[in-house]
């Protein structure tokens, strides 16, 4: 990914009871809360109209604040497969209104999230709060940890990729991450594990 002076990433925490949302703004080394907020699904009784409310909703956050990134937290993976489908259904939308707009998207799992924000990937929503909050220096009441959700993807999608940054820049020759269990991580990490023809 190309550096810029100016990062703007929208973040997002899916549902279809309540979507969260957060956008942030980083300029070298310092980072600002543009919007915080939530999207309350629960009085449309329609599941296709909430889908719809939510695609609307991304599309106007992203034209009215023109991100570069959407950064969104995956499904939780629960006993409750219906919720899940339901889940993934929102995330999907909200990826497909960023993906009509040109935004590149990363979706992280909210184990990751926890762990980028708090250092501790079972971390609570409080948790998670408080840490925005002084890391980044506004303000927040308990109704809108939802909204510290999606925050806290955007802002662990800055930290994942100032870390790689960071990394590249000690050591160029680093090479591209490849996904971890593709044959061609398992081939250059084991070399002395592949026969050769002779």
């Amino acid at each position: 990914m190309k550096l810029r002076q100016e990062r703007i990433i929208l973040g997002i925490d899916p549902g279809t009871t309540i979507m969260g949302y957060g956008i942030i703004r980083a300029v070298g080394k310092e980072t600002e809360v543009l919007a915080l907020g939530v999207l309350k699904l629960d009085k449309y009784g329609d599941y296709a109209l909430k889908l719809k409310k939510i695609y609307e909703r991304t599309i106007g956050l992203i034209d009215e604040f023109k991100p570069d990134e959407l950064a969104i937290e995956a499904p939780f993976f629960g006993k409750n497969v219906q919720s899940m489908l339901k889940l993934g259904r929102a995330q999907g939308v909200a990826i497909a209104a960023a993906m009509s707009r040109e935004l590149s998207v990363a979706e992280y799992a909210p184990k990751k999230i926890k762990q980028a924000i708090t250092g501790n990937g079972n971390a609570s929503k409080e948790q998670v709060a408080a840490l925005l909050q002084k890391q980044l220096k506004f303000e927040v009441s308990q109704q809108y940890f939802d909204a510290t959700d999606g925050l806290a993807a955007a802002y662990c999608h800055l930290v994942q990729n100032n870390i790689l940054q960071a990394e590249k820049k000690k050591n160029p020759a680093i090479p591209a991450k490849k996904k971890a269990g593709s044959w061609e991580s398992f081939v250059t990490q084991n070399p002395d594990k592949i026969k050769k023809k002779t």
